[in-house]
């Protein structure tokens, strides 16, 4: 074959792929979202999207079957319902829920972590009502109890990164100028492993958390203190986004009204406590 015919037998084979690129991708059709017959815009078209940070039972916790469930699931499905879509759940670090990255980003709808409501928090993420109060607790293996911070003076206590219970003991151990050795962890998952394997001698995090934990491994722990910090749990979303907030408290307040909301309190938390 001649020069010529190989440059055209080239260019042809070119333009036809690039004729098969073009068609595929007019052909492909990009989700860019939607909006629900109330009006409320979402991510996903027919989804509202749910970013979490798992596990943290009993709020979010992958079940036998794989399958995230849990308190915060329960009512985000009472939400979705409302919207008339279905939930789905993205699991992601914490840092990027707390600091509203993930909202901003469009990454989710909203956020349901077990998170608690803070002022700090408030800079960069619009709350739902309060649904839950919460907590702090001091777990330590049994037989091992102490009752105050004075005991753990020169030994290693465990906390959750980026949570409400770090910070409270951090601030703790500096007012009170206790020589503890705080240690992060990642997740819950490592935290409660590190309190199993005496990798510390006690661990903070909210009540609900180590109760689900007691149940789960009856016996190993306890929970040998408690810190009432006054601290509420709520939902979030993007800043601004006044529809879909107003979407989530609706069906918060419906819950309350109609006894929806005991019952799932009852079902993942236990005995609700007396008002």
């Amino acid at each position: 074959m001649n020069m010529l015919g190989r440059g055209r037998r080239a260019a042809a084979l070119t333009a036809a792929v690039m004729l098969a690129i073009g068609g595929a991708a007019g052909c492909a059709k990009e989700d860019t979202g939607g909006t629900t017959e109330g009006g409320v815009a979402l991510v996903k078209a027919g989804t509202l999207t749910t970013c979490t940070h798992l596990p943290y039972a009993p709020f979010q916790s992958k079940d036998d079957s794989g399958k995230v469930v849990g308190f915060d699931v329960a009512l985000i499905d009472l939400v979705a319902t409302r919207l008339k879509v279905t939930q789905a759940i993205v699991d992601t670090p914490f840092e990027g829920i707390k600091s509203g990255a993930d909202l901003n980003s469009g990454k989710c709808d909203v956020a349901a972590a077990g998170m608690t409501i803070t002022d700090e928090r408030k800079k960069v993420l619009d709350f739902s009502d309060p649904y839950f109060d919460a907590t702090q607790a001091l777990a330590t293996p049994t037989g091992k109890e102490v009752k105050t911070l004075d005991e753990l003076v020169g030994k290693r206590l465990g906390v959750q990164g980026g949570t409400t219970g770090e910070e409270y003991i951090n601030t703790q151990v500096k007012d009170k100028n206790l020589k503890i050795e705080v240690v992060s962890y990642k997740d819950l998952a490592a935290l409660q492993q590190a309190l199993a394997t005496n990798q510390v001698v006690a661990a903070v995090n909210d009540l609900p958390v180590w109760n689900e934990y007691i149940k789960a491994n009856p016996g190993k722990v306890v929970v040998a203190a408690g810190f009432d910090t006054g601290e509420q749990y709520g939902f979030a979303v993007k800043k601004g986004n006044a529809e879909l907030l107003k979407a989530v408290n609706d069906a918060l307040a419906a819950a309350r009204t109609d006894g929806t909301y005991d019952k799932v309190y009852a079902e993942w938390i236990g005995e609700k406590p007396a008002a």
